[in-house]
């Protein structure tokens, strides 16, 4: 006897969906489902799992009066609406867990390409130039990262930068216990803001980290440096980005995130900031993949369907 039904509303691998059914769900799968069309398959549903297709808002909760559980592809929570959910009773469960090794991964191919100018120098070699001089790289012994955020993907992250022989220093509003012994941890910005060379960003979306990166941030900052972004494009501030880019007082970018997704989606004024942006040389920007590596795809679905089947 079924369960009940599920939507799958976002690409998952085989392991959730088959465990799913094997829990005895009946699913209902929609990848590229709009929001409007979520409206009626989730009217009679028990759970839905989603990635960032939907918005699990007020008004979709209430079309699914059935609904007990929500599973999130990946790790930003704020497609859903999680103080109604929880007021509705509805369990939520994310799976950090599951992309930040892929998240990592991203960051530091990002930055290594960017500081040894390796996209810049392919692109000049297909155009017959050999240049050598101008594209002398940095390296990265030595210098000083700030991370912000330091959950899943922001400890990932770090555990790969250690065999570089940096300073890591880390900051996490909510989190400041069991720091690894190789990252120094920041009671506020301030060691941040007068040491680090490179920034890189691993917070969640919320009210407070909309805009982190912004005109006083930059003013704050002693070095001039590079900045990452592999967590959501509002962090950062586009104006304050390409002003920074301007003055040098932003060295580079890497970005697998940016303030409007995707293209086709953008207003026109960061279109063209977008357009401005991507050809200067010292910025890598990717389209939001990151997180969405075959192997992650895998983590991600075993880690709800685990959570979801112990509920």
């Amino acid at each position: 006897m079924s369960k009940g039904k599920v939507l799958i509303a976002a690409p998952v691998h085989a392991v959730l969906t088959d465990g799913l059914m094997a829990a005895g769900y009946e699913l209902v799968t929609a990848e590229k489902i709009t929001q409007a069309a979520a409206y009626e398959l989730l009217g009679d549903c028990l759970g839905v799992i989603t990635s960032t297709r939907l918005q699990l808002d007020k008004d979709l909760i209430d079309a699914a009066p059935m609904l007990q559980w929500i599973g999130r592809m990946g790790s930003g929570m704020e497609v859903i609406d999680l103080e109604y959910a929880t007021i509705k009773g509805i369990q939520c469960y994310a799976s950090p867990e599951g992309n930040c090794n892929a998240v990592a991964e991203h960051a530091l191919g990002m930055l290594l390409s960017l500081t040894k100018n390796i996209l810049v120098s392919n692109e000049q070699i297909k155009k017959g130039l050999w240049l050598r001089d101008e594209n002398r790289g940095i390296e990265l012994e030595g210098k000083t990262i700030g991370i912000i955020g330091f959950g899943h993907t922001g400890r990932a992250f770090a555990k790969k930068l250690q065999v570089f022989d940096m300073q890591i220093l880390a900051y996490d509003k909510y989190y400041n216990l069991d720091m690894p012994a190789y990252v120094q941890h920041c009671n506020d910005l301030g060691p941040l803001y007068a040491q680090a060379d490179i920034v890189s960003f691993h917070v969640p979306l919320q009210k407070d980290t909309i805009y982190y990166l912004n005109d006083n941030f930059i003013t704050n900052m002693a070095k001039d440096f590079v900045v990452l972004n592999t967590s959501r494009g509002k962090v950062i501030d586009t104006k304050t980005l390409y002003k920074g880019l301007m003055t040098g007082k932003i060295k580079g970018a890497c970005l697998d995130v940016w303030e409007e997704e995707p293209i086709e989606k953008m207003s026109a004024t960061l279109r063209t900031l977008l357009d401005e942006i991507v050809n200067l040389p010292q910025v890598i920007i990717t389209p939001h993949i990151a997180g969405y590596s075959h192997e992650a795809l895998f983590k991600m679905s075993k880690c709800l369907l685990e959570k979801i089947v112990m509920r």
